[in-house]
């Protein structure tokens, strides 16, 4: 039996584990790689490996870094099911769909470039037609059902508690009378988040492909990240300000949704408003509402005692849709909540938001989740005291707040915790999903645990086991 990680390897993003059993290949993930510009298209459209020649893919979840290049695999030639829970096979065929139109509109703007300069257009990597297609490959199964997904090969999907869906993935292989047991961790989620189910723990491993995203910080308790939401809103509402808030789509915009409802619930807050202002987030957010079973027994409680019945729905929050609606949120009165994409404030309907509320001193505009150098993002969240949106200079005059604690990734001590519940049976781990010194940080900190059979792959490295 043979591992070769063709992505996510010593880096975070593009996850693609490819097994060689039986004579057959089966494909953990196929994410889109993101990085510099130059590097990700090539990275992204070549395979180092026959996509047709690929038998199964099991999917961990729909985030884009591991599902992402479903459509230009299957374009390929890749014509076999897209293994993945029914919340996942969701998620990514929204997923997707969405990503191949930001690619068909990046090449647009591209082209008119490069027409001006007498160059060749470029293609898209895949289109959102693209997309479509391959996501009918998808086929849903629930958490902790048993399937064969190459001979020899028993597969079973548990609860990763990351997002919406997400798992990891336990293969027990019988690979010609040689029989192991292996797991793929996927994105490993945190103990205690708001809506979705603890992480399932390793159990009786003997091989642990697992990420290490944050294998050098700690993380803020998420109890706490709920008090300093609660302190930065009834200090701007106090004011009669807006707190705006940049937001993914996926994960992130639910937590603080949540978090909201239940603290106007409890009279903790005013009665206000709150606007979640993004198309993919109120479409991801009717998703979470028809997979109430991935839903923690928190929530199920708060759900059966709501008036509302709803976790992701009451009487002061409006989903807007349309443009139309996205602007009439500009003649609101007095304090509100306005939750908007993208996460990093670089493109789409939170920059109207900030340009309309960055210089009023009334208005907050929090920050939730870490900011990519040289985003806009970032240079709020360093203090800048003026930016650039839409082209025109505007003084920062908002207060700028941050809260921690949110993350979806397990933090060091729980990374830990996760290898440390199968240590009497693992034989080796490999770490990937992480940059060079969260592995090397949790390297260390296993082997004074006693694992110490720690592997940090190479792109394209093959491992025999």
């Amino acid at each position: 039996m043979k591992i070769g990680f063709h992505g996510a390897a010593q880096t975070v993003t593009g996850s693609r584990h490819l097994l060689h059993v039986n004579g057959h290949q089966l494909l953990l993930d196929c994410g889109l790689y993101q990085g510099h510009r130059k590097d990700t298209y090539s990275r992204n459209r070549d395979f180092p490996f026959d996509p047709a020649g690929v038998d199964a893919v099991i999917l961990s979840h729909a985030h884009i870094d591991h599902s992402g290049n479903l459509p230009n695999l299957a374009g390929q030639g890749y014509g076999g099911p897209i293994h993945a829970t029914y919340a996942t096979r969701g998620m990514t065929d929204m997923m997707t769909r969405d990503a191949g139109h930001i690619q068909e509109e990046d090449a647009a703007y591209l082209n008119k470039k490069r027409r001006r300069k007498g160059q060749e257009p470029i293609e898209p990597l895949y289109t959102a037609a693209d997309a479509e297609r391959a996501t009918r490959q998808l086929a849903g199964h629930p958490y902790d059902e048993t399937f064969e997904p190459i001979p020899g090969v028993q597969a079973r999907l548990v609860e990763a508690g990351h997002i919406l869906g997400s798992a990891g993935v336990v293969l027990d292989i019988d690979d010609s009378g040689h029989k192991i047991r292996l797991m793929f961790s996927g994105d490993i989620g945190r103990v205690g988040l708001p809506l979705l189910r603890d992480p399932v723990l390793p159990d009786e491993v003997d091989y642990l492909i697992m990420e290490c995203t944050y294998g050098n910080r700690l993380h803020d308790a998420p109890d706490k990240a709920y008090e300093a939401l609660h302190e930065v809103a009834s200090e701007t509402f106090k004011k009669g300000g807006k707190l705006i808030i940049p937001a993914f789509a996926v994960g992130r915009t639910q937590s603080l949704v949540f978090y909201l409802h239940q603290m106007i619930e409890r009279n903790e807050l005013p009665s206000i408003p709150v606007f979640v202002d993004s198309p993919l987030a109120i479409n991801v957010t009717a998703l979470y509402r028809e997979h109430p079973e991935c839903f923690d027994k928190e929530t199920r409680e708060f759900i059966l005692q709501d008036p509302h019945g709803a976790a992701l729905g009451f009487d002061r929050l409006k989903y807007t849709l349309s443009v139309e609606d996205s602007k009439a949120i500009n003649d609101t009165k007095g304090p509100a909540v306005i939750i908007s994409a993208s996460g990093m404030a670089e493109v789409g309907r939170i920059l109207h938001h900030l340009k309309n509320n960055i210089e009023n001193p009334r208005n907050t505009i929090l920050i939730t989740s870490w900011m990519a150098p040289n985003t806009l993002g970032r240079r709020l969240a360093e203090g800048a005291s003026e930016v650039r949106i839409f082209g025109e200079n505007h003084k920062v005059k908002a207060r700028i707040a941050s809260i921690d604690g949110l993350s979806a990734h397990a933090d060091q001590t729980a990374l830990l915790k996760y290898a440390l519940a199968t240590a009497d049976s693992l034989k080796h781990v490999f770490l990937v999903h992480g940059e060079s010194e969260p592995a090397a940080v949790l390297t260390e900190k296993m082997a004074a645990s006693g694992i110490d059979q720690v592997t940090y792959p190479e792109l394209n490295q093959e491992v025999e086991i």
